[in-house]
């Protein structure tokens, strides 16, 4: 198990039965990275990852 999981788990956990849209995401994720600057790649990784998992060329 990866340290993430825990957290992964938590948020389901916690707000697994709510709805959400992707722009509510997208701004959180901006708030976080400008809460945590050192975390700016990590973030947009994980966004250009969600926002290309449809693509069928990768």
């Amino acid at each position: 198990m990866y340290f993430t999981d825990r957290g992964i788990e938590e948020l389901v956990q916690r707000r697994g039965e709510e709805e959400v849209s992707l722009g509510w995401l997208g701004e959180r994720l901006r708030e976080f990275v400008d809460l945590n600057p050192e975390f700016e790649t990590q973030v947009e990784r994980l966004a250009t990852w969600l926002a290309r998992l449809d693509d069928e060329d990768e």
